[in-house]
């Protein structure tokens, strides 16, 4: 019951640090998604006001100067925003930048206008902690739901995949967030939909459905990847049977519900038309074609920090990058170590996803890697990617023995330390400033009576620790196990009689997943 409470609470915390490690509009392109966020009901006095100018809005004109003085700047710390934010204006301003048109589906922006009030800082501060819980809650609901042996998916799948960028999205006013938490969510929770029965397999139906709708509300390319992420499911998950198109019937509401997200936002013009601009030297669409094929795995390092965060200008040390890479990869090729056909189809086809995707919108473009597309954009095909590597079928043993999930987990505790650190650096001082104490030669801080020191180690702690406890609670490939356990969890031996609880086997007759294409040893239990 500790554990139960005390891991959320500790992953809460990490992501609350991280909501203020930056000040407001420290985002990419915060400053639209502000102005969004305060239209996002539409027309209110004081709030969001119709303006003379077509196309435009009246809104706080502090707005406008939340990230005008530091962004690209990354010398230049978050002070210079003071003038805007210790006594904030009531003037309203005109402008052009916002989802005034529908180029984003408006639910994200509908859900954080409720969160707006009449100090910006406070609401946007409110708005990060919301995104946090958002997260962190559906997380625990779906950990808990999820049978043992697939609870695997979502933590390791996730937690590999999270830093640093993951963890600077969710708790933040961008869109991105909810696509960063669908695509957490989706696939793990289908996959338990398809091989549960009773109350549990509802349960999570309909917790698959709220991340997914979550998807559909936050970018048009979320919604695409959460049909992915369900049909994926599908494959892997589902024993195609004669009953097994009762099944289909939440997924194919879902898969509707994401086209018509995708359809009416104006973000699928990327598609067919490109984003606007160019950039770069274009050297014929055929030299182009190679030139991102080639490159596009750089916006896969780029979600590990070897992009920048940000506005693009918060560099992270190269020892960031470098360990969550080798650590992503240590996850999915012993992941990929025992693998069925449909498994080994489900990864090629995400794999071909997370590649052919970006490459086809930067030739529409008319652009090269390192331009229009940004590595967060393609963060949840990333966990799609660990999360389908992470697999298992029936009854094989965990992949993972305790000395590497130690490991693995000692690697993202230190980067994440790390990368917080330098997060707050860049806004507390600016990078002209370098130092352990970030308490020292302060320039822009929250008027809150906590430094910067001590949130920094409270963030950093509670993600060692969140992820310390989920160590010491799963089980591992060298860990001893009872004759004919899935999991090896003496503990886990609740009935299964309304498909709620753990059962301690895995019944041949009623496992839901393909048989493994690797031969069950003597002594093992390998169901279909």
């Amino acid at each position: 019951m500790v554990r139960f409470l005390l891991v959320p609470l500790l992953a809460f915390l990490a992501l609350g640090a991280w909501a203020l490690a930056s000040p407001v509009g420290a985002s990419p392109d915060e400053d639209f998604h502000l102005s969004s966020v305060w239209c996002g009901q539409g027309i209110s006095e004081g709030v969001c006001e119709t303006s003379s100018e077509e196309g435009e809005r009246l809104i706080p004109e502090p707005l406008l100067h939340a990230a005008g003085c530091f962004a690209f700047r990354s010398e230049a710390s978050a002070e210079c925003q003071s003038a805007w934010f210790v006594e904030e204006s009531d003037e309203l301003s005109s402008s052009g930048r916002g989802n005034y048109s529908g180029g984003y589906p408006p639910v994200f922006y509908y859900v954080m206008n409720v969160f707006v009030g009449d100090d910006i800082s406070q609401s946007v501060v409110l708005m990060r902690l919301v995104n946090s819980a958002l997260f962190v809650g559906l997380g625990t609901a779906l950990y808990w739901l999820l049978p043992r042996e697939r609870r695997q998916l979502l933590v390791l799948g996730t937690a590999v995949t999270l830093v640093p960028l993951g963890l600077f999205i969710v708790p933040s006013i961008n869109p991105s967030s909810w696509a960063v938490i669908a695509g957490a969510l989706v696939f793990p929770a289908m996959v338990g939909f398809f091989q549960c029965t009773g109350r549990r397999r509802v349960a999570l139906g309909a917790l698959g459905a709220v991340a997914t709708l979550v998807a559909a509300g936050s970018r048009a390319d979320s919604a695409v990847y959460a049909v992915l992420a369900i049909a994926l499911a599908a494959l892997l998950a589902l024993r195609w049977t004669r009953r097994a198109w009762k099944l289909l019937a939440l997924p194919l509401v879902l898969a509707v519900a994401c086209a018509v997200s995708y359809v009416t936002s104006g973000q699928n013009e990327a598609a067919t038309v490109g984003f606007d601009g160019t950039s770069g030297p274009v050297t014929g669409a055929a030299g182009q074609l190679a030139y991102n094929l080639l490159n596009v795995p750089e916006l896969w390092a780029g979600a590990f920090g070897y992009w920048n965060l940000g506005w693009l200008d918060t560099r992270m040390p190269s020892i960031v990058w470098v360990v969550n890479v080798v650590a992503f990869g240590v996850v999915v090729f012993l992941g990929m170590r025992r693998s069925s056909r449909r498994k080994i189809a489900a990864f090629l086809i995400t794999l071909a996803a997370a590649w052919l995707i970006p490459t086809y919108v930067l030739v529409q473009s008319s652009a090269l890697v390192g331009s229009q597309v940004q590595p967060r954009y393609l963060l949840p095909l990333l966990i799609l990617l660990a999360q389908v590597a992470l697999f298992r079928t029936g009854d094989e043993r965990p992949e993972f023995s305790r000395a590497q999930l130690w490991s693995l987990a000692a690697a993202l505790s230190a980067t994440a330390a790390i990368s917080l650190h330098f997060n707050m650096r860049r806004y507390i001082t600016g990078t002209d400033v370098f130092g352990a104490n970030l308490d020292a030669g302060i320039e822009w801080w929250w008027a809150i009576p906590v430094s910067p020191m001590v949130v920094w180690a409270l963030g950093s702690v509670s993600f060692a620790a969140a992820l310390v406890l989920w160590v010491r609670s799963t089980p591992a490939d060298d860990a001893p196990r009872a004759l004919g356990s899935a999991d090896g969890a003496a503990d886990d031996d609740v009935s299964d009689r309304d498909g709620v609880g753990d059962p301690p086997t895995v019944p041949q007759e009623r496992y839901q997943g393909e048989r493994p294409m690797v031969a069950a040893s003597a002594g093992s239990y390998r169901p279909a």
